[in-house]
């Protein structure tokens, strides 16, 4: 019996010994995590390596992603948490000013001071440009929320590197919000309808904690069938989904502003979720793709290769969300309807902006369910 209490003991000293060590370590390296750039009076080196890179990306690829939204002309707003940066305006509304002494790309951008920034499509002037945090303004808010989430004792010792997201997740993110700004383009009353249902999410997410159980089947179903080995499977699993979203919605009694609710959002969101991951998995697999030679000093670009860790991540995400509060819910099974129409209904994509067409619908369509 002492024998094997010294051995426990042995165990726990050494599991100890190894999480002491562990921290110490993880301190060590905070003390030399990146501080972002010195200057917020124009863009960083690095922002504008990303930028270009993004552009390349929807240039070279986005065509095969989603015909016209690749050659769309979509301004750009970068912002950070003093300035607000505009790309590819050449002559923007009253308050935007040139940023004096520097160029992208050889052109002149311009500035405004940040007002209540967002990650969206918003309006400039009689445009729509997407709008998306600077990669360290993303990284140094996620690392803040640890750091006010945890105690003293383990907030020196968190390994906050593991927040630090590679810059496909910042880049990709930007072109998400470039196809809000094409769906402001080319379906604006449909996009107007998406943002008017927001209001709805009061009403929607009192109704929802009733339908956890009911929302895991259905993203089960659409998880199973995007790892589905043959068509006919991915098939028969969207024919699944859509029997238990049909069951949902009627043991619920959800009116029709609700499913439409649900039908605007993943129309809204989960198509812009679905282009932020194909355009990352087009780079990922596309040999004859290269990345612009300044990427290579970015130090969190890891040349698309991540994409199945991310994939996989996603997927996991998106079990996560049956249960939870939340539009976010709605992005991913928006996302992996449009994933399985890429493989059962290959035409969707021309027919998704008509005024009444679902993600759904068109899913119904391909599995012949009614």
């Amino acid at each position: 019996m002492k024998r094997v209490v010294r051995i426990v003991a042995l165990i726990v000293g050494g599991l100890v010994l190894l999480c002491s060590v562990a921290g110490a370590l993880s301190a060590l390296s905070n003390r030399n995590l990146p501080t972002g750039p010195q200057v917020l009076e124009r863009l960083d080196p690095l922002d504008k390596a990303r930028l270009a890179e993004t552009l390349h990306l929807k240039q070279m690829l986005g065509e095969a992603v989603w015909p016209g939204w690749g050659q769309a002309d979509v301004p750009i707003i970068l912002w950070n948490h003093a300035y607000s940066f505009l790309v590819g305006y050449a002559d923007p509304p009253t308050g935007w000013e040139a940023v004096p002494d520097d160029t992208f790309d050889g052109q002149p951008y311009h500035r405004q001071p940040s007002a209540d920034p967002q990650n969206f499509a918003v309006p400039v002037g009689e445009r729509w440009a997407a709008s998306m945090a600077t990669k360290w303004e993303t990284d140094a808010f996620l690392m803040e929320m640890f750091r006010e989430a945890l105690p003293p004792v383990l907030e020196a010792a968190f390994p906050y590197r593991l927040v630090i997201q590679p810059s496909e997740v910042q880049m990709s993110g930007v072109l998400h919000e470039t196809f809000h700004a094409y769906q402001a383009q080319v379906a604006p009353e449909r996009l107007d309808e998406a943002e008017q249902a927001h209001s709805r999410g009061e009403a929607y997410w009192t109704a929802d904690a009733q339908m956890h159980a009911e929302w895991q089947q259905e993203i089960a179903l659409l998880a199973q069938a995007l790892e589905a080995e043959s068509d006919q499977d991915a098939a028969a699993l969207a024919h699944q989904f859509l029997a238990r979203r049909e069951q949902r919605r009627a043991a619920h009694h959800l009116d029709a502003t609700l499913t439409d609710y649900e039908r605007l959002l993943e129309w809204e969101e989960g198509i812009a979720k679905y282009v932020e991951l194909a355009i990352w998995r087009g780079a990922h697999t596309t040999q004859a793709y290269e990345p612009l030679a300044t990427m290579a000093g970015d130090p969190d670009f890891k040349g698309y290769a991540t994409f199945d860790q991310r994939w996989s991540q996603e997927i996991g995400q998106m079990g996560r969300q049956a249960t939870r509060e939340g539009e976010t819910r709605l992005y991913y099974s928006g996302m992996a309807q449009a994933m399985l129409l890429d493989r059962l209904l290959p035409e969707w994509k021309r027919r998704i902006m008509a005024q009444d067409a679902w993600l759904e619908t068109l899913l119904a369509e391909a599995v012949r369910f009614e």
